[in-house]
């Protein structure tokens, strides 16, 4: 805008001059060709007179003047010429000024020389013999005298010119400083100019409209940011290129990235090619969606098209972490599989022998024998049904009633039920601590006291020992530690044994009759009670579990 209005003054300013320049030339010039042109009336008349009086010889003693005097004869005859040979000279009869000093008596004209740069005035009087005596003197033109005055013009005008440059370059700051100056977030506090008044009032209303607008929009933000920031699943806002607009927290920790990569290109959050799949086909306008795994965990992508105005503008990608789904599924494809297959064992033993019996193949001192072996499958088959039972009770996660329980007294229960067993293997069982009290559900305590004595004298060598330990614990809790002398579990199978059908010598579980589901319901029935079983074992020394339980019954 300076530069607008320094060449605008500059320009009228020097417009102006040039203008002047030439109006003051022209008047000059005009003022100086009327002096002239009366002189040399004047002169004419003189001359006349002087004709008039001294004839022939008066027009001698004046040809150093500096008029050029021309005496002609009624007939255009020269008779006298004060610069040239009058003999030599044509007829200036058809002369204009001639003609009319013939005709009125006195006459006027101007020509051009040979030379382009003067003209010629003319003044022509008649005598009382009839002959005309003309006058003339030579003008400069306007082009010629601008020429004689180029250096004094050239001076003045560029004298002018920085004059002209000086104030337009100040007047233009004057003008701007102010505009310049404008405090636009308080626009009714200036006053640089009347003429503003109204703008700077309709700066106010929009700027208090654009405030508004701007509150309202970071009210948005933070909510959008607060529920965005609180969302376990990843989400990602892209643009209609495929540029990152927002990724909360949870995308962010998931693929691995910052706040920094918002502005550029999906590629820089992901490359994987299921998922550039299902983004391009929400930035295309249809719904995309896949699985992919990362950092051992199962993620599903959800990305769906952003429209407006009836055109895909962007996509909204939704990513889940599934990993749980994904491995409650696979455990329940092995669960199923594990029950089918620990169900049809024995079940074949008890088809088979009872086959034997039914066609008569089994001899009558060996149908004691198999009937033996059916109740004993069938009993496998009742034992392993009432742990898939309670297995899934406790998945149910249904509440069952507490009650104020005597772990010691479970125990001591649980040592006597199992000593028949003991014995019979040569396992000595014995309890130790004293009794502690703990708030829980009697029939899952007794599950778990009973599972890990019964699994510690299964294991157990010949001639080993199961430790029983209770004892109450600060803050009303209460610890169970079952330690037998067995033949211990080696360190890579001791993260799954609580695994349901797990077992880490499959031959020998089938020896000692077990389902494979014991730790499994210790473990799920523990964690009702807000405990979580811990593992020490050492192959070929024994096995320790211990449980830590809360006091006040948490759960």
């Amino acid at each position: 805008m300076t530069k607008r209005i320094f060449r605008s003054v500059f320009l009228v300013a020097g417009a102006a001059f040039l203008a002047g320049l030439a109006l003051v030339l022209g008047v000059i010039y005009e003022y100086f060709a009327g002096v002239q042109q009366i002189q040399l009336r004047a002169e004419a008349a003189l001359a006349a007179q002087g004709v008039e009086s001294g004839g022939a010889e008066y027009l001698s003693r004046l040809e150093g003047e500096d008029c050029r005097l021309t005496w002609v004869a009624a007939d255009g005859t020269v008779l006298f010429d004060s610069q040239a040979d009058s003999e030599a000279m044509e007829n200036h009869l058809d002369r204009q000024e001639i003609q009319q000093a013939l005709q009125t008596g006195l006459g006027e004209s101007e020509r051009s020389s040979s030379t382009l740069g003067e003209r010629t005035v003319y003044v022509a009087r008649r005598l009382s013999d009839g002959t005309v005596l003309r006058v003339s003197a030579s003008r400069y033109t306007v082009g010629l005298l601008l020429l004689g005055m180029v250096q004094p013009i050239l001076s003045v005008t560029a004298a002018v010119l920085l004059l002209s440059a000086l104030l337009a370059r100040r007047t233009a700051r004057r003008i701007v400083t102010p505009l310049n100056q404008l405090d636009l977030d308080r626009p009714l506090e200036n006053e640089p100019y009347e003429e503003l008044a109204p703008l700077l009032t309709r700066i106010e209303r929009q700027h208090r409209q654009i405030q508004d607008q701007v509150a309202a929009l970071r009210r948005r933000q933070d909510e959008f940011d607060a529920v965005t920031g609180s969302m376990s699943e990843g989400l990602l806002l892209l643009g209609e290129k495929g540029t990152v607009l927002s990724i909360n927290p949870a995308a962010q920790a998931l693929f691995g990235v910052s706040g920094d990569c918002l502005g550029a290109d999906f590629l820089t959050v992901d490359r994987s090619q299921p998922v550039r799949r299902a983004v391009g086909e929400a930035l295309a306008g249809r719904h995309g969606e896949c699985v992919f795994s990362r950092g051992g965990g199962e993620y599903q992508v959800d990305a769906s098209p952003i429209s407006s105005g009836g055109k895909a503008a962007g996509a909204a990608v939704l990513v889940f972490d599934i990993t749980e789904k994904a491995q409650a599924e696979q455990r329940r494809r092995e669960f199923t599989a594990n029950v089918s297959h620990e169900l049809k064992t024995p079940l074949q033993t008890i088809l088979g022998s009872a086959e034997l019996i039914e066609s008569g193949l089994a001899r009558p001192e060996d149908a004691a024998r198999f009937a033996g072996n059916i109740r004993n499958e069938a009993a496998r088959l009742v034992s392993l049904i009432d742990d898939i039972l309670r297995l899934s009770q406790l998945d149910e996660g249904q509440e069952l009633p507490r009650e104020e329980t005597d772990l010691y007294a479970l125990a001591e229960e649980t040592r006597r039920a199992l000593l028949p067993a003991a014995r019979k293997r040569g396992v000595t069982l014995d309890l130790q601590g004293r009794p502690a009290v703990i708030r829980g559900v009697p029939r899952l305590l007794q599950e778990i006291v009973y599972n890990l004595c019964d699994n510690a004298v299964r294991y157990n060598r010949e001639g080993g020992r199961v430790t029983v330990t209770v004892a109450p614990e600060p803050g009303g809790g209460a610890l169970l530690r079952v330690e037998d002398t067995g033949i211990g579990i080696p360190p890579e199978h001791q993260t799954r044994v609580f695994e349901r059908f797990y077992r880490v010598d499959k031959s020998h579980s089938r020896q000692t009759g077990g389902t494979g589901l014991g730790l499994s319901i210790v473990k799920h029935a523990a964690q009702l009670h807000g405990a979580v079983p811990e593992l020490q074992s050492r192959p070929g020394e024994g096995t320790a579990v211990i449980i830590h339980f809360p006091g006040g019954g948490e759960g």
